[in-house]
């Protein structure tokens, strides 16, 4: 079986969900997620610069991260178990600015997600988890912020009806709200 890669434009402008290319067989699958001239011929600039990834217990919830100055585009994919994604539109000049979109992202899927500069991205974690994060920008520690998870302005809809628990760090516990985020003069 062979799956042609697959860009669907999102209604936050800019944001893709992306069906990868895969090859699978008796022996198991290849998968290439990342082509520039591809991701170019789609409108998609993504010039990569830094790749991490994340390993989370069920029940984390990595609130809405981003970096205020030096912003990161990135594509984010679950590698292995299953995310509940979510992405806000931060930009204050966007006719979708507030608006947030969730996806569920898993290793059965291979959906990846292509988040813009000026969107917040954060999720939930529904089963043991490895997320891979391809970066357009480096990772700047002194301008890396975030949003409440459970911001009352943004209600995002987590489905914590399929976790036990929630397990949040220090730091997603402390963010500002969106008010505050609004308040300000940044992104």
């Amino acid at each position: 079986m062979i799956q042609q890669f697959m860009f669907e434009a999102l209604s936050l402008n800019g944001a893709f969900l992306i069906k990868p290319f895969i090859a699978q067989d008796e022996r198991g699958y290849f998968i290439k997620d990342y082509s520039k001239e591809l991701f170019e011929a789609h409108g998609i600039e993504h010039n990569l610069q830094e790749v991490f990834y994340t390993h989370s217990h069920k029940g984390v919830i990595r609130a809405i991260h981003f970096q205020i100055y030096r912003q990161q585009a990135k594509l984010v994919r679950c590698l292995t178990g299953k995310v509940y994604d979510v992405i806000v539109d931060l930009r204050k000049d966007s006719r979708t600015y507030g608006k947030w979109l969730g996806f569920y992202l898993s290793e059965e899927n291979n959906h990846s997600l292509y988040v813009p500069e000026g969107f917040g991205h954060g999720y939930l974690v529904l089963e043991p988890s490895i997320v891979s994060y391809q970066c357009a920008e480096k990772f700047y520690a002194p301008y890396d912020t975030g949003i409440l998870w459970n911001d009352k302005d943004l209600a995002i809809e987590w489905p914590l009806h399929l976790v036990d628990g929630i397990i949040l760090s220090n730091k997603d516990k402390n963010l500002p709200s969106f008010k505050e985020y609004d308040s300000k003069d940044e992104m």
